[in-house]
């Protein structure tokens, strides 16, 4: 493995936890391994690793656009990868509305509908 894969791990690692972060890679089917090590490598190892941005704030920025977009799984792992940056569930309502201003009503409820599952998710593990 090369360095930008292990940092692309760690960073993984710390937003959501190692077991989901190992999980994800290691059930990939053959058909999604390759994205995963690219995911990985790029996204995780040479972009969230940037230090010109801080985490927490790459966090609102990748809330914002997927929201922006109507990405509701990757919302809500966003919003499990955010509280682990240190983002409050304050902020994050904020952000949802403050999509409904600028995105539009559908985007902000799908939004909406994902935050809340993430967050009761979140809710969820820390009772268990």
């Amino acid at each position: 493995m090369n360095d930008a894969y292990e940092a692309g791990m760690a960073v993984r690692r710390e937003m959501w936890g190692a077991e989901l972060a190992e999980k994800a890679v290691a059930n990939a089917s053959d058909f999604a391994k390759p994205f995963q090590d690219i995911m990985t490598r790029y996204c995780f190892g040479e972009t969230w690793t940037r230090t010109d941005l801080a985490r927490r704030d790459r966090s609102i920025a990748t809330l914002s656009m997927l929201m922006a977009q109507g990405r509701e799984l990757e919302v809500k792992m966003h919003v499990k990868g955010g509280i682990a940056n240190g983002l409050t569930v304050a902020e994050i309502r904020e952000l949802v509305l403050h999509t409904m201003i600028y995105c539009g009503v559908p985007a902000s409820f799908t939004a909406l509908r994902a935050c809340e599952e993430a967050l009761a998710e979140i809710e969820q593990s820390k009772q268990a």
